[in-house]
Order: structure tokens, then sequence, then C-alpha cells
């Protein structure tokens, strides 16, 4: 079987025309999450330079719910179906991008047949079990490194998570940064479409956008003492007891494409509450359409926003909710400008590895 002429090690420059890339996931479509729209924009800039790109996802399987998540599916008992999907791909280069059933079957067939494969870590799981479950994270944490450990690297979004990952015994970290849609998500977009209803409610608007769940800290947001309206973007589990708990913000369901890009273009401050994203592709989504953010200083919008002008970062929400309000919106996007999903491909390409050793 060909293998891509690819290492992890540094100076590694070789990279045929095109190869044969697979890529499992138990995070995909009909899914709506960073991890999702990751590899589907990083799959369309792998095609577009030649190489033939199989996504295999929990669509293909029978699945159940995800206790709390309804519309996340879990495949069930997939190994045999998918070592078959894995054999019809023919693949030079396999990447394991979740932890879930799928990628612990993956990593099994890789193990077996001796296939070398890489993985990312996309998901703190180990916090979020622990707020839902009160499983100790030293415990989660054991699993994760046993299964990201038998790869031949481990791909993450930022440095100060590598510096984590690596605190924690993980021992081939590979930096792998993300990108944004900068034709999408632009200061120009608050001119076009239809209005938005919360567009008449008292300025400054703060607005939050994702997923809505106990992880992402929401009612932080929501519980703040700030001049003007609060707006929030999307939909989870935790939708309904929000709105019960704070009936003043103002809720539009999910919002996607043209429409979240007008969202973000016409708020005044990005709102960032979450303490356990390892990314935050929204970041970058608010920056380049001109809206400056408010975040912790955590993994995330340390690695994204720093020191830089474009908002503000404070452990009191509040202070840094008004300080980015004064945040230049030219120099925002400016910023997302350094951020490309087409280097972000690249990298990846560059990182995979041959199923076995050249």
């Amino acid at each position: 079987m060909g293998g891509l002429a690819l290492d992890i090690s540094p100076g590694a420059d070789v990279m045929p025309q095109a190869g044969r890339i697979l890529i499992v996931s138990d995070a995909w479509l009909p899914q709506v999450n960073g991890v999702v729209r990751t590899l589907s924009t990083v799959a369309e800039e792998l095609r577009a330079t030649g190489h033939e790109v199989t996504i295999i996802g929990p669509d293909r399987f029978r699945s159940v719910p995800t206790p709390g998540y309804a519309e996340i599916r879990l495949a069930i008992a997939p190994a045999r179906a998918l070592a078959r999907m894995a054999e019809a791909a023919r693949p030079d280069a396999v990447h394991i991008a979740t932890e879930g059933p799928l990628g612990w079957a993956m990593r099994s067939i890789c193990l077996k047949r001796g296939w070398r494969f890489t993985t990312s870590f996309h998901t703190r799981f180990p916090d979020y079990l622990h707020a839902r479950t009160r499983i100790p994270t030293s415990w989660s944490w054991a699993l994760l490194r046993r299964f990201h450990e038998a790869g031949q690297g481990t791909f993450c979004a930022t440095p100060s998570l590598a510096r984590e990952l690596e605190g924690r015994g993980f021992t081939r970290v590979v930096p792998w940064s993300r990108g944004v849609d900068l034709d999408r998500f632009r200061p120009g977009a608050a001119a076009e479409g239809e209005p938005e209803a919360w567009e008449g409610l008292p300025r400054p608007i703060f607005l939050y956008a994702g997923r809505i769940a106990i992880e992402k800290n929401i009612e932080a947001f929501l519980a703040l003492d700030l001049p003007g309206s609060k707006v929030v973007v999307g939909d989870g589990p935790q939708r309904a007891a929000l709105m019960r708990r704070f009936p003043n913000a103002h809720y539009t369901g999910y919002r996607v494409n043209g429409a979240l890009a007008r969202c973000y273009a016409k708020a005044d401050v990005f709102v960032f509450p979450s303490r356990t994203d390892t990314f935050g592709l929204v970041l970058l989504e608010a920056l380049a359409s001109g809206t400056p953010v408010a975040a912790y200083p955590v993994t995330g919008p340390l690695d994204v926003i720093g020191q830089s002008p474009v908002g503000a970062l404070d452990e009191d929400l509040r202070a840094a909710c008004l300080r980015a309000l004064g945040a230049d919106r030219g120099a925002a996007r400016i910023h997302a400008e350094r951020f490309s999903w087409a280097a972000c491909a690249q990298r990846f390409r560059d990182s995979l590895v041959p199923l076995t050793p050249p």
C-alpha cells in the first residue's frame, strides 16, 4: 500500500502531489460544532489540492443519542463495518479525530494491522465528564493519554494546550492551528440580508454564539450586570434552563452561514465565557467580522487574542466586556487575517504519517 512520504519530525518537507487520506471522527455532520467545521473545511482544502479524502462518521452506522446531547449520535458496535470501510478507502494515511466509539474502534484496527496513525485533541472530556458525573479527571486523562500515545502524533490547536498536554504525559504533541472563512465572516456582512429581531434592542449588543451547554459557561455571561443587551445565538441542552433563568436575554436559535456572519458583524462585543474550549473557532469568526472579543485569560483566548488590542481578557468577565467596547474593530479584522484554512490544511497534511514506515 503506497504511503504518504511524510513524517512529523522537524524539517520534514517531502510531500506527494496527491494521496488518499482517511479521517475517522465521532463528530460529524449533521452535528454543528467546531470539530465538524474544522474537519469539513480541511477536507475541502485538501481535495482542492488533489488529495482524496474519506471521512467516516457516525452517520454511516446504527447509532444512539449521547445522554444529554440528543443531536450527537454514537455509533453502536462499529468495528466490523468500520474495518471494511477503511479497507475500501485504501488509505495512505489515517487520522483519528475523536476518542469516541469510532475513534477507539479505528485505533484497535490500526494496531492490529500494524497501521501507523495520528490523532487530534479537540475536547477536554475529563472536565466535561467531571462537571456532569464527578468522575475524577485523573481517570479520564489517563484514558485519553493511553488513546493518543498509541499514535504517531497528537495534533492540538494552541501552544498553551500543547504545554498542558505535555505536562500530562503526552509525548508526541504536534501543533495544528485553525483558520477562518474571511470571505464569509467580514464587517460588510452587517449591511446584508434580513434584519434580526434583536437589532432594535438597546445598545451595546453583547453576543454569544455557539452550543448552549453547561461546559460553555454561558451563565457566567448572562449573569453579568452590563449596559445594553445580551444576545445568545445557538442551541443546545441548556437553552431552556437559561431562558427560564435569564429571560431578559434574547435567544435566536441556530444561525448558519450568512445569517451567522451578520450576527457577528452587528454585535458590539463577542463574549466567550468558556474556560474549557481548546481553541474556539467562534473567536476568529467574530474577529474576522470586526467584532472585538471579551473572554477569560485561558487556553484559546490567550492564544488567539493574547496581548493584541482586539479585545480584552480578564478574570473579571464584566471588566473584559466593558474594555472590549473600546477595542479597534479594524484591528480585529486584520488580526483574524493571520489565520487561514489553507495554512491549517497544509499543516494537517504535512503532519500525517504513512501507514507503514517508508
